[in-house]
């Protein structure tokens, strides 16, 4: 019953952010509702999603965002980028693509996707894109980070806890250190065909000729007319990179300061912002002006996303999809490999990747040892799946959605390159483990 009503839910979710008979933040507030009504799992991990640590820090990035428009930086960081990258749209697809890939590679994809997106809105903004609901080339470019972000997660086992659930389970199979290294040489020859065809994906809809709008000589002429940088810009700008720097490098201060994670830098930086003065002596932000233009949308979205997750794993549904996986009667090969990437591409989806991960995961090796075979090569296609949603607003893909791409939008672009994605997965997957020994070593 507890597993049926939290499907349910999630597919109701689903639903009024597609069609949008309210607005997305108040479907955000379903689960609270629906498991107040119908007990489904305790309310204290539901709750706890609509203040977690990924929601503190999207709420000070926000606020630092804030001050870049009080002091005028959005303006500047897009006519920089515009006059660096040009204003054709396939160049700027590529770029924002690849910058994200990278980043998520060695750092937590929501921390990525949380610092990119507003940055990529500024520019938007700046070239009259910033409606973002009903600018294709808008829409295209969020669309492009969030897939990039999901894409360089798999990169390396730094790319996520989805991927250290993995490492850890093979190390216990194996009973020896997992070496990183491992990890990028086997994945390697999936990441090209990952990068390679999402890449394309993403241009087939635009032309050569497409442009944000505006010339590349006009954007050096407008940067040129720009007056210099006033001390209320460099602090909103260094407000920002000390937060992302802190976020970048944890790992290495993470034993001096242990509480100091990247929510937290955020949330610091922000409270700084509202110290900062303008030239005549008045506070740059006040709290009265700067509540109305923080994105709570995007706020919900995110912590209802992740409240929809805890309802399928706490009412033990994404169990009960796994024990029913494990009675179909797979015996192994391209069919099995399908499955086991396809199965965890859905639920990452409606719940978190990390989430996905921890139920699939052990599934994957019981099937594999009542079939005889390896399951590390099982496990890596499972791992795969995890690390790749492209449809429903959730976790990171409900940044983009905050900022103003439309639902259906993404539902309508997701489900094409799922199919995709899930069709060249399949194939490289079964490819590297026939043909490749490394893959299954």
């Amino acid at each position: 019953m507890e597993s049926r009503a939290a499907i349910g839910t999630v597919l109701w979710m689903a639903y009024w952010w597609v069609t949008r008979p309210v607005d997305y933040a108040i479907t955000a507030f379903l689960p609270m509702a629906v498991n107040a009504l119908l007990p489904m799992t305790g309310m204290e991990p539901v709750i706890a999603n609509y203040a977690s640590e990924t929601v503190l820090l999207l709420f000070g990035a926000s606020i630092i965002t804030v001050s870049w428009e009080e002091t005028g930086l959005d303006k500047r960081i897009a006519a920089v980028f515009l006059r660096v990258i040009g204003d054709n749209v396939r160049y700027q697809l590529v770029f924002w693509f690849m910058l994200s890939v990278l980043l998520s590679a060695v750092l937590p994809n929501s921390v990525v996707c949380a610092t990119i997106t507003p940055i990529a809105v500024a520019m938007l903004k700046y070239v009259g894109q910033g409606d973002i609901e009903h600018s294709k080339v808008g829409s295209l470019l969020l669309l492009t980070i969030a897939y990039a972000v999901g894409v360089g997660g798999l990169a390396t086992p730094l790319g996520g806890a989805m991927n250290l659930v993995t490492v850890d389970y093979i190390q216990q199979l194996t009973g020896e250190e997992y070496m990183y290294v491992n990890w990028i040489v086997r994945f390697l020859p999936i990441m090209v065909v990952l990068i390679v065809s999402n890449v394309i994906f993403l241009l087939v809809g635009t032309k050569r000729e497409d442009t944000l709008g505006g010339s590349s000589e006009f954007f050096e002429k407008e940067y040129k007319k720009m007056p210099k940088m006033t001390t209320a810009e460099w602090l909103s700008l260094i407000l920002f990179l000390v937060a992302m720097t802190l976020s970048f490098t944890r790992q290495f201060y993470k034993d001096i300061l242990p509480g100091l994670k990247p929510a937290y830098s955020f949330i610091i930086c922000a409270i700084l912002c509202f110290l900062v003065n303008k030239k005549d002596g008045n506070r740059l932000m006040v709290w009265k002006s700067v509540q109305g233009r923080i994105i709570w949308e995007m706020l919900f979205i995110f912590a209802g996303g992740m409240a929809a997750g805890s309802l399928i794993t706490g009412a033990g549904a994404a169990n009960a999809i796994g024990e029913y996986v494990s009675q179909i009667g797979l015996s192994g090969g391209i069919v099995a490999i399908c499955i086991f990437i396809a199965v965890p591409m859905l639920m990452a989806n409606v719940t978190s990747n990390t989430g996905a991960a921890s139920v699939v995961v052990p599934i994957v090796i019981s099937i594999a040892g009542g079939l005889g075979q390896d399951p590390i090569p099982y496990i890596y296609a499972a791992t795969i799946g995890v690390n790749l949603a492209y449809m429903i607003p959730t976790s990171i893909r409900a940044i983009p959605v905050g900022y103003g791409l439309s639902a259906q939008y993404m539902l309508k672009v997701g489900w094409k390159i799922t199919l995709m994605t899930l069709v060249l997965m399949t194939i490289t997957g079964y490819l590297l483990m026939t043909y490749w020994p490394t893959f299954s070593s």
